[in-house]
């Protein structure tokens, strides 16, 4: 592509050169000259359009080439990156990224690189060609140029600061805008909406005001760049009339010179208008670089093959950036059993569930399953062992049916079913309007939080793996759901290793083994009858629960 660009900008500065000597010709002695020199133009002209034509396809087809490389590269790298990596700030900034960053990056290739390199190349052959004519005009002008570089420079740095301050008060300003549409029903309901309107209007009045210092910082360097263009043409004009009154030259000689001069600015002008344009791009090269530059998951050089299905936390640290997670942990979960994780909110239950998925990697210790450190399995077998149900359940747009198969694609459709009515889910196709064709909608809006959890539950039963991961979702959900998932969670469970995050009593009651955190540690660890017996903070966990489960409301006389 950039060849292609180089001939096109060679050749459109060729063209311009050939109007000095039709301009000769025209007013010399003998016009009727001409017409050798008038039909070298016109060829010229239709070899220049078969090379614009040739350098514009290049460049869109070289954007198409960089779009799916952009796509694919980054596909492939995040699907090397820890799942911990997805948080829910980066999964939306991913969407922006995938989306109008690439689509950003696209032009530069195929509309901005063209005009760029014919700002470069283009004057650089009208000063050649300006040489072979008159040395002394060609010196002046190419004296312009570093001149102007340096004003470019300058105006650019300007145009790069502004873009910043503007990018970052537009994007709070959108977010407080956002938040106030989002929670009308909450200010509505409390009657704060007034307290919420005043931060978008300070937000709004504060993108005003930095709009208008963005125009007080970037104004002058174009204005700057237009002026030093202007000054650059009107020193060179006053050096072609000093030639012509010192009788250095004619002004017949001299004139089309002038209109070739003036071709020189028309290019120049282009690409300083189109840098700014480049610069603000800038972001989304620098955001796909640091998506680029995220430490993949390593890959063991020589993957091993456990010898089981039972899980070991050997002394396993962990923290988040500075702070602290999980602390010496160390337990060993036989296979074939259930082990529930209990303690209040932040002491690292669900962390140390997805540690078993290598969600991150361990800090210190090691997590192993069937004998072997987790970073020591192959991705795909480590997976094709776990199957995770955790509260957050995400669907992907499609039919209910497509959902259910990503735990196994192959699977008959027996098995299909199967699955489905284990997980409670057949009444749910039953009465949907298509079925097992029923669409679920972006991340499964389009059905209720239960009805979610059971197409994640079929599909993990679907998916058979003999290691199960969970955070029950039930809290929320009616009585009906309530029990439906519960049912299935116990299908779902059978014969299996369990590593469950437990709400509900029942769970708690009915695991093998109970471990309970608090502030990353493991502060008693044993059945559900002897921990209740020991009174410790597991007793007086569960005698809360079991005080809560039995209010009620009376009702009203």
């Amino acid at each position: 592509m950039i060849v292609w660009q180089c001939v096109n900008a060679i050749a459109q500065g060729a063209l311009f050169a050939l109007t000095v000597p039709v301009l000769f010709m025209l007013l010399g002695s003998n016009p009727s000259a001409v017409w050798p020199w008038l039909w070298a133009f016109i060829m010229a002209s239709a070899l220049y359009a078969i090379v614009y034509w040739l350098s514009l396809r290049s460049a869109l087809r070289s954007s198409s080439t960089l779009s799916l490389a952009l796509h694919t590269r980054i596909g492939d790298h995040l699907s090397n990156l820890p799942l911990g990596w997805y948080t829910a700030d980066r999964i939306g900034q991913l969407s922006t990224l995938l989306g109008q960053g690439v689509v950003d990056i696209m032009g530069i290739a195929a509309h901005l690189i063209r005009p760029l390199i014919s700002g470069l190349l283009t004057p650089a052959t009208i000063v050649v060609t300006l040489a072979v004519f008159d040395w002394r005009l060609a010196l002046i002008t190419a004296i312009a140029i570093p001149f102007l570089l340096l004003v470019f420079r300058w105006a650019s740095r300007l145009s790069a600061k502004a873009d910043t301050i503007q990018a970052a008060v537009q994007a709070d300003a959108a977010g407080k805008i956002i938040e106030y549409a989002s929670l009308q029903p909450v200010l509505r309901a409390y009657g704060t909406k007034g307290t919420n309107a005043r931060l978008v209007d300070e937000a709004l009045a504060s993108r005003r005001n930095v709009s208008a210092e963005v125009l007080r910082t970037s104004t002058p360097g174009r204005v700057g760049f237009a002026l030093a263009l202007q000054l650059a043409f009107t020193l060179i004009l006053a050096a072609a009339a000093a030639l012509v009154l010192g009788g250095w030259t004619s002004a017949v000689s001299m004139l089309p010179l002038l209109v070739l001069i003036e071709r020189f600015v028309e290019p120049l002008n282009e690409a300083a208008g189109l840098a700014s344009t480049v610069q603000r791009n800038e972001g989304s090269l620098n955001r796909i670089a640091a998506v680029l530059d995220a430490a993949s998951l390593p890959e063991p050089a020589t993957p091993v093959v456990p010898a089981g299905n039972d899980i070991a936390f050997d002394h396993v640290g962990f923290g988040y950036d500075d702070r602290l997670v999980l602390e010496d942990i160390t337990a060993r979960l036989p296979e074939g059993t259930t082990t529930a994780l209990v303690g209040p909110s932040g002491s690292g239950k669900t962390t140390l569930t997805r540690l078993v998925a290598r969600f991150w990697d361990t800090d210190t210790g090691s997590v192993r399953i069937g004998g072997t450190d987790v970073r020591d399995i192959a991705t795909t077998d480590l997976m094709s062992r776990l199957a995770i149900v955790f509260q957050d359940v995400y669907l992907f747009d499609g039919t209910i049916a497509e959902n259910v198969r990503l735990g196994r694609p192959d699977a008959t459709d027996e098995e299909l079913r199967a699955a489905a009515t284990a997980a409670r889910l057949d009444s749910i196709i039953a009465r949907a309007p298509q079925g097992w064709n029923t669409p679920v909608g972006e991340g499964g809006l389009l059905l209720s939080g239960g009805e979610r959890q059971r197409v994640s539950i079929a599909r993990a039963l679907l998916k058979n793996a003999p290691i199960i991961l969970l955070d029950e979702a039930t809290s929320a959900l009616d009585p009906e759901n309530e029990a439906a998932v519960q049912a299935a969670i116990e299908a779902l469970s059978r014969h299996k290793t369990v590593l469950v995050i437990a709400h509900k009593l029942d769970t708690i009651r009915h695991a093998d083994r109970i471990l309970f955190l608090d502030h990353g540690h493991i502060i008693e660890d044993g059945t559900h009858d002897s921990l209740l017996a020991a009174g410790g903070r597991y007793a007086q966990f569960w005698n809360t629960r079991e005080s809560a489960a039995e209010w009620h409301l009376n009702e009203p006389d």
